[in-house]
């Protein structure tokens, strides 16, 4: 298959997704068919600065809602344990681990610009290759995920730009590695499921690109240190938050 043709593979089928955490491919960079750099050097001056300020933010405001906790003299009805157990692991609050898999990616060696019919944008890992690994994931029941070790949560967003990659205000360049927790066996038939995962592929057969997956016993994850992307919330008029 010719670049040309692998840029025009569309990913196919819907995500067999539930719950919020199942959103974040919605918050990743919009979905492009194309292996493509983008120009990441404004958003990183950006990003870089304001990470930090909203980590800082975000440090005040936990501890200014548990001085308010202690202050509370009412008795508020309590959600199940399993419930609040649940929506932690979903918003990335609590730290898991468990059984699942390891996928990297990796740039082809500049040996590869030998190859005819390929250029030096054929031989990098693209935003697009992340997003099909990633969505084939999630589509194959992962209940958490890192990249780079950095929580990935249903308000996470990515940018890459040539070898370089923007997470959560933090640059990183390849090996680019994801971590899920899961069945091994439902994570790996949906990565092979996938027709973006099969488009990459066939890269990896003709120019050398890096793509290896592990199966790991037990995956250690951290919880998710940054502030949220959602400013404000309310409750719809009539909505019960307790039941």
């Amino acid at each position: 298959m010719s670049p040309r043709i692998r840029s025009g593979i569309a990913v196919c089928g819907v995500l067999a997704i539930s719950g919020v955490l199942f959103t974040v491919s919605a918050q990743l960079a919009p979905d492009d068919d194309t292996r493509h750099a983008e120009d990441l050097a404004s958003v990183v001056a950006d990003e870089s600065d304001r990470v930090e300020e909203l980590s800082e933010q975000s440090t005040e405001l936990d501890e200014e809602i548990s001085r308010l906790s202690e202050t509370v003299d009412v008795d508020v009805p309590a959600r199940e344990p399993e419930l609040r157990q649940r929506e932690a692991v979903v918003s990335g609050a609590w730290p898991v681990s468990g059984p699942g898999l390891s996928v990297s990616l990796d740039d082809a060696p500049s040996s590869s610009l030998s190859i005819p019919g390929f250029t030096a944008d054929d031989l990098v890992v693209h935003q697009q290759d992340l997003q099909h690994v990633i969505n084939a994931l999630w589509a194959g029941g992962a209940e958490a995920m890192t990249l780079q070790g950095e929580r990935v949560t249903s308000t996470s967003a990515f940018r890459c730009s040539g070898n370089i990659l923007l997470l959560h205000g933090k640059v990183f360049s390849p090996p680019y590695v994801v971590q899920v927790i899961g069945d091994p066996t439902r994570l790996q038939i949906a990565l092979d499921a996938s027709p973006g995962v099969g488009v990459y592929l066939q890269y990896v057969e003709r120019v050398a690109l890096g793509y290896e997956v592990a199966e790991l016993d037990a995956v250690e994850m951290p919880a998710y240190a940054g502030g949220e992307g959602l400013e404000f919330a309310e409750v719809p008029d009539g909505t019960d938050v307790f039941s």
